[in-house]
């Protein structure tokens, strides 16, 4: 349905996670080579970073390879702690700026790859659009992203059907699941990459496997089964 990527480290240039990369989320909006769910993410955008601790977002609903403007200033833009997707729309939910990756609260940015009758979502929060996703990344900023195993756990088990892959970050954290979908992780000497697939050809990379939390600190990578793991 969409690609996602996280970055936690030393502050890089937007431009050299999205952009740049041979096989980055500029090539996943038109050619991903993992995706499972659709053949290409023109749906819209986002890309979000934290500066001096305050999320900042550029949203759009145009393909993110028609998008001059990012392409001039990505490079200028740069951060420790970056989340960004490439979106592929669930058939009868509306494309709009909206309705793209990463959604905020103010404290954290998040992504959801997958898709989720919105039906099973209490509702709770205020969602910044109509669309499964933002209303599933209400219901996880009002339960608190400490407690995001047991919202994805609970949100799976009333759709059984939901792919559940979500990515957040806050500046210091980065937190993911995998639930239905693929999500790899790169850690350079500088940081940790997750992405819903590899940018590159770098034999570093490693792939989640299904149904786990995902939590990466300055301490390290640590990662826990969901529970009804297979």
């Amino acid at each position: 349905m969409c690609r996602h990527l996280g970055w936690l480290g030393a502050p890089r240039s937007v431009a050299s996670l999205i952009l740049d990369p041979p096989q980055g989320l500029l090539v996943q909006s038109y050619a991903p080579r993992r995706q499972k769910h659709g053949l290409m993410n023109a749906d819209g955008w986002g890309a979000g970073f934290f500066d001096d601790g305050v999320a900042r977002r550029w949203r759009s609903d145009k393909p993110l390879w028609g998008d001059a403007s990012f392409a001039s200033v990505a490079p200028a833009l740069s951060s420790g702690c970056v989340v960004a997707a490439v979106r592929s729309a669930t058939i009868g939910m509306p494309i709009e700026p909206s309705a793209s990756a990463p959604f905020t609260d103010g404290q954290w940015l998040l992504s959801h790859n997958g898709i989720v009758d919105r039906a099973v979502l209490p509702l709770t929060g205020v969602a910044e659009s109509t669309v499964d996703s933002a209303v599933l990344a209400a219901l996880i900023f009002a339960r608190g992203l400490d407690s995001l195993a047991d919202t994805i756990v609970e949100v799976g088990g009333r759709d059984p059907n939901a792919r559940l892959n979500i990515l957040a970050a806050n500046g210091s954290r980065m937190l993911a699941t995998t639930w239905g979908d693929t999500l790899s992780m790169l850690k350079p000497a500088d940081g940790v990459v997750l992405a819903s697939e590899p940018y590159d050809d770098d034999p570093g990379w490693t792939d989640i496997p299904d149904r786990h939390l995902v939590h990466v600190t300055d301490s390290g990578v640590e990662l826990t089964p969901l529970k009804g793991s297979v």
